[in-house]
């Protein structure tokens, strides 16, 4: 895996091409077939795959305040005991020979190498992925039979792990007494397979699985964001609330004579539907509000933008500069009529539909050079475009 690259211009993939990293499967057969649906083992997914990160690497990252991580000792001080990171230098020289895990997360913001990761995943929205974790595991190292509820790619990076299927489960299905850990009290073995390096199992939601160090290993884990219902509508009613004004209330005009004044009438209630399915019908404010939803940065503060001139970017271009994306930004964007609706780390802005390529670009590209970006740079609206997102902090210099 190589560091920084140009893109090629054109960012949309063939769906109908066999993918080496589903097995010879194309992305329209995985898709029908296994998203969502079931679990699916890829021999060789990444052939002769290279680990861009070695133990003591993750080790290292594991001391920094910034990155999140987590130790799993199955025999510590307590059945699967916790601990938090950042650790200590010395954490590591104290733990048992076997029967533990690290966990990394969001190593893609901080490995270039990592995030390119990424990229073998272009046949699902890019805004859906939540970020890569890594997990080093001495022999016999797990973090017991759980279920997520949402999709996940394991792919095997150093050493074998040994996986094991269970059972589909849900909110009821019953868990060990543990504080922070979500273990499952049962697990009802379905299949099991041994993963070397370049392997990858694919996992649905809440598909229950145990998976085991067999020896030193490490496992990346291409987790997808997957919002509860719950999510969606505590941060979209809160979102709409700010463009309702106080007049706005509920009426109920035209109401016949009570019979029982203590009755809530279903009238009343259809009204209250109505009521609400009219701020739920505009479409428009729906998409403003998912699009910045789904790219707030999981470390706001790691986003932080530079104040530049005009002429200052045009004369870092002219030298050869290169811009590229904040590794804890997001991006996506879509279309609303004629008009664009791009969306950055959490923000949004309606742009000309004559900037969809330079938009898709933005997006798409590793990199943003004089070569890619000349014929735009004599367009106001596209300077202020970059301008604005090297100033919130969504692009940055490569060399920053």
């Amino acid at each position: 895996m190589s560091g920084v690259f140009i893109f090629s211009e054109d960012p949309i993939m063939n769906t109908e091409s066999p993918l080496q990293l589903l097995g010879g499967m194309t992305a329209r057969e995985f898709l029908r077939d296994y998203w969502q649906k079931k679990p699916l083992l890829i021999r060789q997914a990444i052939a002769d795959f290279e680990n861009p990160v070695s133990p003591d690497e993750l080790a290292g990252l594991s001391l920094e305040e910034e990155i999140e991580s987590r130790l799993v000792i199955e025999h510590g001080e307590q059945p699967w005991e916790l601990r938090r990171g950042p650790f200590a230098e010395d954490t590591y020289q104290s733990l048992p020979e076997r029967d533990w895990t690290l966990l990394v997360q969001a190593v893609d913001q901080f490995i270039p190498e990592v995030a390119e990761l990424r990229d073998q995943f272009n046949f699902l929205p890019n805004w859906r992925i939540d970020d890569v974790m890594i997990s080093f595991a001495a022999p016999g190292g797990g973090v017991g039979p759980h279920f997520d509820n949402y999709d996940v790619f394991l792919l095997q990076g150093h050493g074998t792990r040994r996986w094991r299927i269970g059972q589909m489960c849900d909110g009821d299905s019953p868990l060990l007494a543990h504080e922070e850990l979500r273990i499952l009290a049962e697990f009802e073995q379905q299949d099991e397979w041994v993963l070397q390096p370049g392997d990858m199992l694919y996992l649905p939601p809440r598909l229950a699985h145990y998976g085991t160090a067999e020896d030193d290993c490490m496992t990346y884990s291409i987790g997808f964001r997957a919002p509860s219902t719950a999510e969606l509508l505590t941060h979209y009613t809160d979102f709409i609330a700010q463009f309702l004004t106080d007049e706005e209330r509920y009426t109920d005009a035209d109401i016949k004579p009570a019979s029982d004044p203590n009755q809530i009438q279903a009238d009343a209630v259809q009204r209250l539907r109505a009521m609400l399915n009219e701020q739920l019908s505009d479409d428009r404010l729906l998409l403003s509000w998912f699009g910045q939803f789904m790219t707030e940065p999981r470390y706001p503060e790691r986003i932080a933008g530079t104040d530049i001139e005009e002429s200052e970017l045009l004369d870092a271009l002219q030298q050869g500069a290169l811009l590229v994306r904040n590794p804890s930004a997001r991006l996506a964007w879509s279309e609303v009529d004629t008009d664009l609706l791009l969306f950055s780390s959490g923000n949004s802005r309606l742009l000309p539909g004559s900037l969809r390529e330079l938009v898709r670009n933005i997006c798409a590209a590793d990199a943003l050079h004089l070569d890619n970006l000349a014929a735009w740079l004599k367009d106001g609206e596209a300077r202020n475009l970059i301008l604005e997102l090297i100033k919130q902090g969504s692009l940055e210099f490569a060399d920053e």
